[in-house]
């Protein structure tokens, strides 16, 4: 393992994370750190620089976002084997001009974040070490390429008692990331179709919509979500929805929108529509409202689900619940494809399931998420005056519409020039309307209550 020793200049301007990122991966252009070499753990590399855990987590999560690291489930960080990384020689000015990109952003609401610094690492050590105990040869076979009936019935069961989900294990698909699961899907349903899509709405989903071929069209909301009345005047055949945790407003389709929706796909031939069931965990104000698939009787949701959120993105596991029309489908034309996501991965996350540490670990993530959004809304209360809070019952991030002045793109230049990154609901509509009210996502989960208090106070101060 490569030691890693740096001098770190405590009254620079440069924030400490920065330093330590520079540093690595500058070693790493030199080829002073080989391909493959191990670093150190974010707490060791804390303890031996003497720095917070959660700074050298920074300067990892820069380097992995860069593609210099990668990081291996239950083994640690490893420089990339990317060839081209150790040649790269930007000039000067390309150099400066990055750096000073990154010095603008001491605290990034990112709404796409997950804490990391409370995964259950000695969990997991301990179920892959339970797993690999033995030479179990079946391990490193190809699987069911629909995933492993274990883990399918895991999830089963877990849907059931969690979100209402009527399936079996053999409606269950599971895939190595949604977008797998979308281009599965795409297949499955073939290209003849018309997606109607939340606007705003989940970039990704509707992109991969657009590069699958699919005709798309965009249907606005009401503060019930996707609008019916509207989506019935279209001929689209499949409304994608996020009705737990409309993504990214926030909001949470009531049950009486969520029946006109499945009245919508009942009235029409071969109407379909993709409850995509992002963040529905994580949930703060009142008991959690049922999955649609849960109230479908006519075999019309297609339930996506995944575990990147609850647990961590590098996990890429994801699954898909299908109607029986569809699954039959899916065997007759594509069970030839191979399952995308490794036997010992799944065994790891079905024990993590069955023993009931999945269970343990939501209510944790959910106490800490609970615990920032309330300090960020405390701390946003200056603001009151200016703007509005909405979409903060749920998941974790939250949105602020500014009633008059300024616009989004003001908001989110003030907010840069003060170091802050926010991001503007623009960016997730598919049609965009000047006249809407500015708006901009804050996340939460990527900062400590002490981070949120100070971010919140700076743009106090450069919103007012």
């Amino acid at each position: 393992m490569y030691e890693l020793t740096m001098n770190l200049k405590t009254n620079s301007k440069t924030p400490l994370y920065e330093q330590i990122y520079h540093f690595i991966k500058k070693d790493i252009q030199r080829g002073k750190i080989a391909q493959g070499e191990k670093l150190p753990s974010t707490r060791a590399l804390s303890k031996h620089l003497e720095v917070s855990r959660s700074t050298a987590t920074l300067a990892y999560e820069q380097l992995l976002s860069e593609g210099f690291i990668e990081s291996v489930p239950c083994r640690g960080f490893f420089v990339a084997q990317i060839e081209e990384l150790y040649h790269l020689v930007p000039t000067q000015a390309k150099e400066s001009k990055r750096e000073v990109s990154r010095k603008r952003y001491l605290y990034d609401f990112t709404p796409n974040g997950v804490d990391l610094n409370s995964f259950p690492y000695h969990v997991w050590r301990k179920l892959s070490k339970d797993i690999l105990v033995d030479d179990r040869t079946e391990l490193f076979r190809s699987g069911d390429p629909q995933g492993e009936y274990g883990f399918r019935n895991a999830i089963c069961n877990y849907l059931y008692q969690a979100r209402g989900v009527n399936c079996t294990p053999d409606q269950i698909i599971i895939g190595a990331g949604s977008d797998y699961l979308f281009m599965l899907l795409a297949m499955i349903l073939g290209p003849h179709h018309k997606i109607a899509f939340e606007d705003p709405t989940y970039k990704q989903a509707y992109r991969l919509a657009d590069s699958l071929s699919y005709t798309t069209v965009p249907v606005s909301m009401d503060k019930d979500g996707m609008k019916v009345l509207e989506l019935s005047g279209t001929d689209a055949d499949i409304a994608y929805v996020t009705p737990s945790h409309q993504y990214p407003t926030g909001i949470i389709m009531p049950m009486k929108r969520r029946l006109e929706l499945l009245r919508w796909a009942r009235e029409g031939k071969e109407r379909y529509i993709v409850e995509d069931d992002y963040d529905s965990e994580f949930r703060y104000k009142g008991k959690p409202i049922p999955a649609l698939q849960g109230y479908d009787r006519q075999e019309s949701v297609i339930y996506l689900g995944t575990f990147s959120k609850s647990i961590a993105p590098a996990i890429r596991l994801s699954y898909m619940v299908l109607p029986k029309a569809l699954l039959q489908i899916y065997h007759k034309r594509h069970r030839f494809l191979n399952s995308t996501v490794s036997k010992v991965d799944q065994l790891i996350v079905q024990r993590f399931l069955e023993e009931g540490y999945y269970e343990r670990h939501l209510n944790k993530m959910r106490a800490l998420y609970k615990g920032r959004h309330d300090t960020l809304i405390e701390a946003l209360k200056p603001l009151s005056g200016i703007c509005r809070i909405f979409g903060e019952h749920a998941g974790v991030h939250l949105l602020l519409a500014f009633e008059k002045g300024k616009s989004e793109e003001e908001l989110i230049l003030q907010a840069e020039q003060r170091g802050i990154k926010v991001y503007g609901l623009n960016d997730y509509r598919i049609q965009r309307d000047t006249s809407d009210q500015p708006t901009v996502l804050l996340g939460y989960a990527n900062l400590s209550e002490e981070q949120l208090k100070s971010a919140a106070q700076i743009l106090k101060e450069c919103w007012h």
